[in-house]
């Protein structure tokens, strides 16, 4: 068993990603994404009490009551800063507020995700690579810079084509910075605390599209 040499401590932030096993895609359609993100919400919550497969069949009454007592509680594992899912890795800029809150949250994300895929697709087997990595953040520049790394990442993979694409790419935090899809889901205090305004932010991770592309090569120093 794969054994974490840096360990993860409550009140600290890390880049928390995982890719799929042989970088097959793991998000084929919209439904497949959509699936992640309600399991990111679902268990993200210290205790649902069922399994998001048996909530999903639910009748939409008793998920309301559900979701009601969940938010009411509002026990977090994690604290999500950002976050973006690509067609065969995920991206997270995550902080642990509880004891063993990153590791137990990115279990369940990846093994209720990876059911659903392997019956969806008829395959068995992992879906993720064994072990998740995670990057501990130490300055408040590697904050900055890591966020805007996962926000560009759709378009640093020419997975998307431009700015308005990337303002409007459904599967990751940046549009939620915008105020355009607001949730729950994510807190965008701590990262927008940097900036005199929300323009500045978007000027921020916009302006460094092409520098980014360009530097493509020097990944490892992000996630490694």
């Amino acid at each position: 068993m794969p054994y974490r040499i840096t360990p993860l401590v409550s009140g600290e932030i890390y880049h928390a990603y995982n890719r799929s096993v042989a970088r097959q895609p793991i998000f084929y359609t919209n439904k497949d994404y959509q699936r992640a993100l309600d399991l990111i919400n679902y268990y993200n919550h210290l205790n649902p009490p069922v399994r998001f497969s048996h909530f999903y069949r639910l009748p939409l009454s008793l998920k309301n009551e559900i979701w009601e007592s969940l938010n009411k509680e509002n026990q977090k594992l994690v604290e999500i800063l950002a976050f973006c899912l690509m067609p065969n890795h995920v991206h997270f800029l995550i902080k642990e507020v509880r004891e063993k809150g990153i590791t137990t949250f990115m279990r369940k994300f990846q093994n209720s995700y990876a059911k659903y895929f392997n019956s969806k697709t008829e395959r068995s087997g992992s879906l993720f690579q064994s072990m998740f990595k995670a990057v501990r953040i130490i300055t408040d520049e590697q904050l900055l810079h890591v966020s805007r790394y996962i926000h560009l990442n759709p378009i640093t993979a020419f997975i998307i084509k431009n700015i308005e694409q990337l303002r409007n790419y459904p599967w990751a935090s940046f549009p939620i910075y915008l105020d355009k899809n607001y949730s729950g889901l994510i807190n965008t205090d701590e990262i927008l605390s940097f900036f005199k305004s929300r323009t500045e932010f978007i000027k921020f991770t916009e302006d460094q599209i092409d520098y980014q592309r360009k530097l493509d090569k020097i990944k490892h120093l992000l996630l490694e």
